[in-house]
């Protein structure tokens, strides 16, 4: 079993800045894949950003690219979300996932198995 906990989200203006984290315990060896996904309140959730364990093969969303950069430190079992140029339209919970198949794809919250409880990115205008 593998357990994932966010922490970073807060309150920011547009324009603004924030990192978000994701530290992985148990079996992390078995970790192929994690990712972030969001939910605002009244919407299904989403695919963010991505990023394979082992090569660090990166995936995002149209509507993150070139704002978000998804990293990882494989040392600390971590990921990182790294978020600039937010707008209000980013606010939402952020999760973190785990995924332990190299098959499926990236952006299906379907493929992931472990999930954290979510942490609130609030952008105001």
């Amino acid at each position: 079993q593998v357990h994932v906990v966010e922490s970073g989200g807060g309150l920011v203006q547009a324009g603004g800045s924030l990192r978000l984290s994701c530290a992985a315990s148990g079996r992390t060896l078995s970790i192929y894949r994690m990712g972030w996904f969001r939910q605002a309140p009244g919407t299904e959730r989403e695919f963010v950003a991505a990023i394979t364990r082992g090569g660090g093969v990166t995936y995002y969303a149209d509507s993150v690219k070139g704002r978000f950069t998804i990293s990882r430190d494989n040392a600390k079992n971590t990921v990182y979300l790294q978020m600039n140029r937010l707008k209000p339209e980013d606010t939402a919970v952020y999760y973190c996932a785990a995924s332990g198949a190299a098959s499926g794809g990236a952006v299906s919250l379907y493929e992931y198995d472990n999930w954290g409880q979510g942490t609130q990115v609030t952008v105001s205008s």
